[in-house]
């Protein structure tokens, strides 16, 4: 190892970094964890860290008496299929519920509902393989869609739950979709009202998933 002087300031970078971490480590070793497995909604995308879903949620939870951490874990642009491929790492393993949102783009690429449910299933079979208790958030496809594809995809959401014993969230964007002073102006995309909205919304059913563990 390099004990010259250049070697100090890159070890007190790392003792820093390693000092910063433990609190946040040490928290969630005292409280329930959920992780909200994702897509660009979740992760806040066009938006500061401190107004994206799992901030807002943590504070919505907290309001209601559940002192839980909540971990993000979304990634911009996933399939439910990147959500598979990733579900056994993004979701760590001192996770109590874990919040499943995702299909928002296999719906705007046009996906074979099938293939979506296919995912879900697999990625709510490991989550609860796991002892992971699972609120999958549900999307209700816009009125553009045809009505049958809409119906399809709509119908995965329950589907899955059911055949898991999962607690179904119906809409992620309840009260949010297609309200313009809601969203970025993509019109997809909430902004930070928006996404109070969808953690107020969340938070309930999160809390009864917490108490029921607990």
């Amino acid at each position: 190892m390099d004990d010259t002087p250049r070697s100090f300031p890159t070890r007190r970078v790392m003792l820093a970094a390693a000092l910063a971490a433990w609190p946040a480590q040490a928290l969630a070793q005292t409280r329930p964890v959920v992780t909200v497995l994702g897509d660009s909604i979740t992760a806040g995308l066009g938006l500061p860290s401190n107004a994206a879903l799992p901030v807002q949620l943590q504070a919505q939870l907290r309001k209601l008496g559940a002192n839980a951490v909540v971990r993000g874990a979304g990634v911009s642009g996933d399939t439910t299929a990147g959500g598979l491929a990733r579900v056994d790492f993004s979701v760590q393993k001192d996770t109590t519920v874990c919040i499943v949102a995702l299909g928002g783009n296999d719906l705007l690429q046009g996906l074979d509902p099938k293939r979506t449910k296919a995912n879900l299933d697999k990625i709510v079979a490991r989550l609860r393989a796991r002892k992971i208790a699972v609120v999958l958030a549900g999307l209700h496809p816009p009125p553009v869609i045809g009505k049958a594809y809409a119906r399809e995809f709509q119908a995965v959401f329950p589907a899955v739950a059911k055949a898991h014993g999962a607690i179904l969230y119906p809409n992620l964007l309840a009260g949010v979709t297609q309200v313009a002073r809601l969203n970025q102006s993509d019109g997809f995309h909430p902004n930070a009202q928006g996404v109070i909205v969808i953690a107020q919304g969340l938070a309930p059913v999160v809390a009864r998933a917490l108490k029921t563990r607990n």
